[in-house]
C-alpha cells in the first residue's frame, strides 16, 4: 500500500489515495500507522475517495481509530494533494465530508498550491446540536469541574463539538494532564475537543488544543475556527483573526453577512513512502 505523508500547520496525517489503493479495514490501520515508535507516526489517517455528491470524499480517522466527522487542517491537504497529484485542474473544489460538502478556494503560485481557503459552514451553537449536555439554550461561558480544577468554557461545533476555555496564558499548561478529563467529561456524549485559547488582542490569539482520540497536536483546523468563534461570542476578539498555534499560524473570518466561517491556511507534503 502506498501512502503520502502530509501536514497542515503541524497537524500531520498519513493520506491514502483510494482511487488507486483499496482499505476494507481503516479503524486498525489507523491505530496501527500512527503510532509515533511501531508506525509511520501521525494524528490520524485520512482516506481520499471517490464521491458520488462531490468531487472527492474525505474519511478521517484519528488515531485511537475513532472516525472523524471533518478536519479543517486535513481537508486542506486534500486540496493541496488532488491537485498537485494531478486528480483535478479545478482550484474550487467540493469535498464531501461527514459534516457536510465543503468548498475549498486554492490559491496556484507556479502550479503549487500554496494555500487553501475552506468554506466550513455555519458554526453550532445550540447545545443539544454540538452536542453538549446543558440546562441552557447554549453553553458559553459556563462552568465545568474536571478533576480538581474548574474552567469557564464555551461550546461549539464546526463538525464536531469544541469545549473552548480562554486562559491567561498557554505554554505552562499540563495538557496531558487536564486534556482528558475535559475531553471525556460527561456533558460531552460523543467527547470533544478541547481548546485553551490566550488572548493576545482583537485580531491575535493563541492556542494550544487537545483533540479528541489523537491527544494533543500542533494544529487543529476546526478547533482554531471554534476558537474565533468563542472568542467573539465573549467579546474578545473581532470576528476575523489569526490564530497562532504550536505549528504555526491559521487565519479564521467569522463572515458576519452569511453567517459562515472560512478557514486559511497553508499545506504542505512530507514525504511518500509504501508498506
Amino acid at each position: 500500500m502506498k501512502f503520502t505523508k502530509m501536514h497542515g500547520t503541524g497537524n500531520d496525517y498519513i493520506y491514502i489515495n483510494c482511487f488507486e489503493e483499496t482499505i476494507v479495514e481503516p479503524v486498525p490501520l489507523a491505530v496501527e500507522l500512527s503510532d509515533r515508535h511501531f508506525g509511520v507516526g501521525a494524528d490520524g489517517i485520512i482516506l481520499i475517495c471517490p464521491s458520488d455528491e462531490a468531487d472527492f470524499k474525505m474519511r478521517m480517522f484519528n488515531a485511537d481509530g475513532s472516525e472523524g466527522k471533518m478536519c479543517g487542517n486535513g481537508i486542506r491537504c486534500i486540496g493541496k494533494y488532488v491537485y498537485e497529484r494531478h486528480l483535478t485542474d479545478k482550484t474550487e473544489i467540493m469535498v464531501e465530508t461527514l459534516s457536510g460538502i465543503k468548498k475549498l478556494q486554492l490559491q496556484i503560485e507556479n502550479g503549487v498550491v500554496k494555500t487553501i481557503r475552506v468554506d466550513m459552514g455555519e458554526p453550532v451553537i445550540h447545545a443539544a446540536d454540538i452536542p453538549v449536555l446543558s440546562e441552557s439554550p447554549e453553553f458559553i461561558n459556563q462552568p465545568v469541574t474536571a478533576g480538581d480544577l474548574t474552567y469557564m468554557m464555551t461550546c461549539v461545533s464546526m463538525g464536531n463539538p469544541h469545549g473552548v476555555i480562554f486562559v491567561d496564558e498557554t505554554a505552562a499548561l499540563d495538557l496531558p494532564r487536564i486534556g482528558p478529563p475535559l475531553e471525556n467529561h460527561p456533558i460531552f456524549p460523543e467527547r470533544a475537543n478541547i481548546e485553551f485559547v490566550q488572548r493576545i488582542d482583537d485580531k491575535t490569539l493563541k492556542m494550544r488544543v487537545w483533540e479528541r482520540g489523537s491527544g494533543e497536536t500542533l494544529a487543529c483546523g476546526t478547533g482554531a475556527c471554534a476558537a474565533l468563534v468563542a472568542s467573539v461570542l465573549n467579546n474578545k476578539s473581532r470576528r476575523r483573526a489569526k490564530l497562532l498555534l504550536s505549528g504555526g499560524e491559521l487565519h479564521i473570518d467569522w463572515n458576519e453577512i452569511n453567517n459562515h466561517v472560512y478557514l486559511s491556511g497553508s499545506a504542505e507534503f512530507v514525504f511518500d513512502g509504501e508498506i
